[in-house]
């Protein structure tokens, strides 16, 4: 039972890495237009799927499509996403050139970082209450003795501990990451 918990944690974790992947820190990470979709024969899919993704420079990221009509396409849905870059093309390839990052704006990154970062213990929180209350059920319903649910509350607290710990290291990594001139 513990063990559906513990994959709750997990899940949250992935969640915030891949949060995290999505802030740019200054330089070009080709998994910011992961979330970008493209209206290809009518159906909205992801850019990865019609165009390669690269980053041939430190703060340039580079969209190939394999089809190139759907250049304008891709431009539009990049224009519309959140990302905050306009596209060049030269009717081949489109550029996304990132600039440099202020001073200011990497602090501002930084809180960000660890908003999303406190957002994602106080889920794995709410997990572990979750899972005490279902394993002080099992205690009322006689179905475990209070020997068991306090070694089961343990196991619970050490699971806990060990993702908000995961969580921190991530914070700081990706913190780091953005100072980082």
């Amino acid at each position: 039972m513990i063990k559906q918990f513990e994959e709750k944690m997990i899940k949250s974790v992935d969640n915030l890495m891949e949060e995290y992947q999505s802030i740019r820190a200054g330089r070009a990470n080709p998994h910011i237009v992961d979330k970008i979709k493209v209206e290809y024969y009518g159906q909205p899919s992801p850019i990865q799927s019609v165009a390669n993704i690269s980053a041939p420079e430190a703060r340039v990221i580079q969209i190939q499509p394999w089809d190139s009509s759907l250049i304008k396409e891709i431009e539009k849905a990049i224009m519309i996403s959140d990302i905050g870059i306009t596209p060049s093309n030269d009717g081949k390839v489109i550029r996304l050139v990132f600039p440099e990052l202020t001073e200011e704006r990497r602090k501002e990154l930084v809180k960000d970082v660890k908003k999303k970062g406190e957002g994602a213990k106080v889920a794995i929180r709410n997990i572990r209450r979750d899972a005490n209350d279902a394993l002080k059920k099992l205690n009322k319903a006689n179905e475990m003795s209070d020997d068991e649910l306090k070694d089961n509350e343990d196991k619970v607290q050490k699971i806990t501990d060990k993702y908000v710990a995961e969580i921190d290291k991530m914070i700081e990594s990706k913190s780091q990451e953005i100072l980082t001139v």
